[in-house]
């Protein structure tokens, strides 16, 4: 394509685009058009449900199709479609772990630049989500419409059995596992699924500005850093005191040991309170509460993009642009999300919603939200890396390492910093 004939392109896609904050219609004359959505489980409802609403009153000639795969397949599905250029989605749901992966390279529409013009809308939303849809080298390649505040999830009557008050677990990550030991000896219940848990969210600690998780902002590993060495220390205490079930997390064994009473406390998103009250532990409702994370760690766990293949149609990339819009930033349509799939706003215009106030009947009336709230508005922005998903696996690998093998955790951790600075010069 010349480049005249790519200005031609990009001021007729500017033009069909204009329009008015949080989203405008950009209206179709032309005979009845068909948009699709790529998206996986919980996502595809709330995208079936916003179009059955002000978008098909708007846009009655618009047929939206919700192409919908479990969580992995989509994923990969999308990985194949962004480097075949087949059957690729006019709009795409993406979880935030894949992130770094797709905004590698052009494979995304770059919505910093015109005819988007997309960071006028970065005050409209919590800052770490805003950054992160920012991919690598800074350029915006998606919108954030939900997120996951991490959070502590804690069994009332287990803790009262034992005498352990929330605060007691809340000063430190050390009196957190400290809580544990006492916790088991007086009821016999696991602090935890999962000793990865605890290791997830203390990585994820005191980040620095412009680092990712693994890698600082020149892609050099940092996975011998402080943060790395006190979650394998604490990892191994935990392991050591025997306080983990062990168990993998979302299998049935998982599942067994919230509905049989045997694990005490979970760290993961505030998400995971549906989850429990849905179908993991249902009949456990009214025994669990939720707090801050232990040692004032504020830190995102999960959430949810919209993005827009480069080499998606473009006849339809006007409305894909506008129902990304009225996805991540209508108030109505974010609310209405929340209320049906438990799906935590990105957009600051709904967090003052009395739907945050309301009690969680499976937290026993508990106004959790308003904790959740806070903690969305005090969470850091990190970096991300394309190299991310390996580099947790490396470091799950070295985690295994010391906690069944007895590798020195200096050893362990150099080893992962030795690998990952060859892969990241790939």
């Amino acid at each position: 394509m010349t480049g005249r004939a790519a200005m031609r392109r990009r001021d007729a896609l500017a033009a069909a685009m204009a329009c008015a904050l949080p989203w405008a219609p950009a209206r179709a004359t032309e005979a009845p058009r068909k948009l699709t959505v790529a998206a996986f489980p919980l996502v595809d409802e709330i995208v079936r449900a916003a179009v059955k609403g002000p978008w098909r009153q708007r846009h009655p000639e618009v047929e939206v199709e919700v192409v919908s795969r479990q969580y992995i397949d989509h994923h990969t599905a999308m990985t194949t479609s962004l480097s075949t250029s087949v059957q690729l989605p006019d709009l795409m749901a993406l979880e935030s772990t894949f992130l770094g992966r797709y905004s590698l390279g052009h494979g995304l529409e770059n919505l910093s630049q015109p005819p988007y013009d997309a960071e006028r809308l970065a005050p409209r939303f919590v800052t770490f989500a805003f950054q992160q849809a920012r991919g690598l080298g800074g350029t915006l390649r998606a919108l954030p419409t939900d997120i996951g505040p991490g959070t502590l999830l804690y069994r009332s009557d287990l803790f009262a059995k034992a005498g352990i008050h929330e605060a007691d677990v809340l000063s430190s990550w050390e009196a957190y596992v400290d809580a544990g030991v006492k916790l088991k000896a007086a009821t016999g219940a696991y602090l935890i699924g999962n000793v990865t848990s605890l290791k997830d969210i203390v990585i994820r600690s005191g980040i620095r500005a412009g680092e990712s998780l693994f890698f600082d902002a020149d892609s050099r590993p940092v996975v011998t850093s402080e943060r790395f060495v006190r979650a394998f220390e604490l990892s191994r205490r935990l392991r050591s005191h025997q306080l983990d079930a062990r168990v993998t997390a979302w299998t049935n064994e998982w599942a067994e040991g919230f509905k049989r009473h045997q694990v005490a406390t979970d760290l993961r998103g505030c998400w995971m309170v549906g989850q429990m009250a849905n179908w993991v532990a249902p009949a456990t409702r009214g025994l669990w509460r939720a707090a801050q994370l232990p040692g004032g760690t504020y830190v995102a766990y999960g959430g949810t993009f919209y993005a827009i293949p480069n080499r998606a149609a473009p006849a339809n990339k006007a409305l894909a642009w506008e129902l990304m819009q009225m996805l991540t930033g209508d108030p109505a349509t974010q609310i209405a999300a929340f209320k049906q799939e438990d799906a935590f706003p990105a957009l600051l215009q709904v967090m003052d919603d009395p739907f945050f106030e309301e009690p969680l009947p499976f937290l026993g009336g508990q106004r959790a939200r308003v904790l959740w709230r806070d903690a969305a508005r005090r969470i850091p922005p990190v970096g991300i890396h394309k190299q991310g998903s390996f580099a947790d696996e490396v470091i799950n690998a070295e985690l295994d390492n010391v906690l069944d093998r007895a590798k020195p955790i200096p050893q362990a951790l150099g080893d992962a910093q030795r690998l990952l600075e060859k892969r990241a010069r790939r």
